[in-house]
């Protein structure tokens, strides 16, 4: 089985040391990305860590593909114990930093401890070095970069980068990378800050020699013929046929359509847009570099789930504002989904729906943690009873714009999922929205025979989160080409799937989750015994949990 190949580099920032180790049972186990993160965390981070304390631990991971020139490959993990959900969380990001952490020859990069003064800390395939850098305290995630490039000569693609929010510890903070490219779910941007550095950098020359088959070049040559709606409009190009079913979340989710939907759609989005966009190696360029000259704002997105929550979810019907917002956040370091959401949770508290000013204020306040800022910074979860709304969320993490209330499936998935309400985690709303290009599209309507393909799912992402591939692939990845990628029987390499899932929810309920975490604000028909049928599929109990002795090795 194709694998990544390398040390394990542990960095503690509060000791300013480091040393490697050898982790190659790992690496032949779990392929490389998040399985390895994931394996490495479990075993590694204490099952009652305080996600802001010293012994959490962040894992910086790549997989075999990183060294190829396929399309779907820019991109890479960072794994750690979130400080949104408290369960263990990995998080994926684009862009070009993934080539250049491969070329330390490193396989994977953890960070742990807590530095008593702002570091930047340099990792290379000759050193690590620490940098006291007190003039970056507060800095956005652009001037850091302005920074590293004046003092070191390294680009926004070597960085990652805590902006304000990840210093101030807001429980939704981003790592960004390539200035625009965000770790974004989960809040790691937090825990980058609680161990007080601002910045990690990766560069070298010295990448692992993986032989990678030669076919990867049909799947890239695809990739850059194929006349796919995502190179002009990315994930947004969606939005229409969601506001269409019912399927499109509005005014903190109280509202299933937006009269609006005109003025943020895929449409309105390609009409700022005003270059191509990729990430490192990809023809497929889905990305949207978008700016409008008269009111000088320029941003790479939104991409769907930001239109929606800044969007449709705000009363927001002005694409150039849900851009505003999109800039804010990239700078400032804050998942933009959850930044978004929390202030529709505010908004609707407030009956201010389509204050595009308070909006921006809101994203500042909560960036810096001043005034009510400091208690929206703490997420939806926490705020909900203050604010007098309801709780979107699930374990914490709350709602992307897929809307399960329409698509029972990935409703679901939502409940499920070891992240909590993230529509990448199984991606199963490519199952069952109206007009999917598959002969095995599922009625959106009810659970019947959801379970089994639900977990083929998870397996499937897990997957690709361990390769890396980027789950965009999905209309280019055949199981015969993860079988020629791979080196591997397609079902062998569901099984690493299988495994990381299985790990993931097994250190979360050593911190007390079980099958009271996996619900939804809304009912759905026959759920209880969807979950029933997942966790029998699963080999789990009935209560959520993985047994003792069903635990991957």
């Amino acid at each position: 089985m194709l694998h990544t190949v390398g040390p394990l580099l542990t960095v503690d920032v509060g000791a300013r040391e480091s040393r490697t180790e050898n982790v190659d049972d790992v690496l032949e186990s779990y392929i490389g990305g998040r399985g390895v993160a994931t394996k490495l965390a479990h075993d590694r981070i204490p099952f009652d860590v305080d996600p802001f304390g010293a012994e959490n631990r962040l894992f910086f991971t790549t997989g075999p593909m990183q060294v190829s020139n396929m399309s779907f490959t820019g991109r890479m993990n960072c794994t750690g114990v979130s400080p949104l959900t408290d369960g263990l969380v990995s998080s994926n990001a684009g862009g070009f930093m993934s080539r250049n952490f491969a070329d330390t020859g490193y396989a994977a990069v953890e960070l742990v401890g807590a530095s008593d003064e702002l570091l930047a800390v340099h990792v290379t395939d000759e050193s690590v070095e620490f940098e006291a850098v007190p003039e970056l305290e507060g800095a956005t995630v652009s001037e850091v970069g302005a920074y590293m490039e004046d003092e070191h000569g390294l680009g926004v693609e070597n960085l990652a980068v805590a902006g304000p929010a990840g210093e101030n510890h807001v429980r939704f903070a981003s790592i960004m990378t390539s200035d625009e490219r965000a770790f974004g779910r989960g809040g790691l941007g937090a825990v980058l800050g609680s161990k007080n550095v601002k910045a990690i950098s990766f560069e070298g020359d010295s990448a692992p020699d993986i032989e990678v088959p030669s076919g990867q070049m049909e799947i890239h040559r695809e990739a850059a013929t194929d006349d796919h709606i995502m190179k002009r409009q990315g994930t947004v190009a969606v939005m229409d046929l969601a506001n269409e079913i019912g399927g499109l979340p509005s005014y903190y989710f109280s509202e299933q359509q937006f009269e609006g939907v005109e003025g943020i759609n895929g449409d309105a989005v390609e009409s700022k847009k005003y270059k191509k966009g990729t990430c490192s190696a990809c023809a497929f360029a889905c990305k949207l570099p978008t700016r409008d000259e008269e009111r000088g704002v320029e941003t790479e997105g939104p991409e769907f789930e930001v239109a929606m929550a800044f969007g449709s979810n705000s009363g927001v019907d002005d694409i150039v504002d849900v851009m505003k917002s999109n800039e804010l956040c990239d700078e400032l370091g804050l998942d933009a989904i959850s930044a978004g959401n929390t202030v529709a949770a505010y908004l609707a508290s407030e009956d201010e729906f389509g204050n595009r000013e308070l909006i921006w204020d809101l994203v500042e306040k909560i960036a810096h943690r001043e005034g009510v800022g400091d208690d929206l910074a703490e997420g939806i979860d926490r705020v909900h009873d203050e604010l007098g709304v309801e709780n979107w969320t699930v374990k914490g993490l709350d709602f992307a714009a897929h809307e399960g209330r329409v698509l029972h499936g990935q409703g679901l998935s939502y409940a499920v999922a070891n992240r909590g309400a993230d529509h990448m985690y199984a991606v199963f709303y490519s199952q069952e929205y109206p007009l999917v290009p598959e002969d095995d599209a599922m009625d959106p309507t009810g659970l019947d025979g959801k379970p089994r393909r639900l977990i083929e799912k998870e397996n499937q992402m897990a997957l690709n989160d361990s390769g890396v591939v980027c789950k965009f692939s999905r209309d280019y990845m055949t199981p015969e080409r993860y079988e020629m990628l791979f080196g591997a029987e397609f079902e062998e390499l569901l099984e690493v799937g299988d495994r990381v899932v299985a790990l993931e929810r097994h250190f979360n309920n050593q911190r007390g989750f079980d099958r009271s975490d996996d619900v939804l604000p809304y009912d759905l028909p026959d759920f209880e015994t969807a979950l029933d049928e997942y966790y029998e599929r699963r080999g789990w109990t009935n209560d959520g949990v993985v047994p003792d002795d069903a635990v991957p090795a």
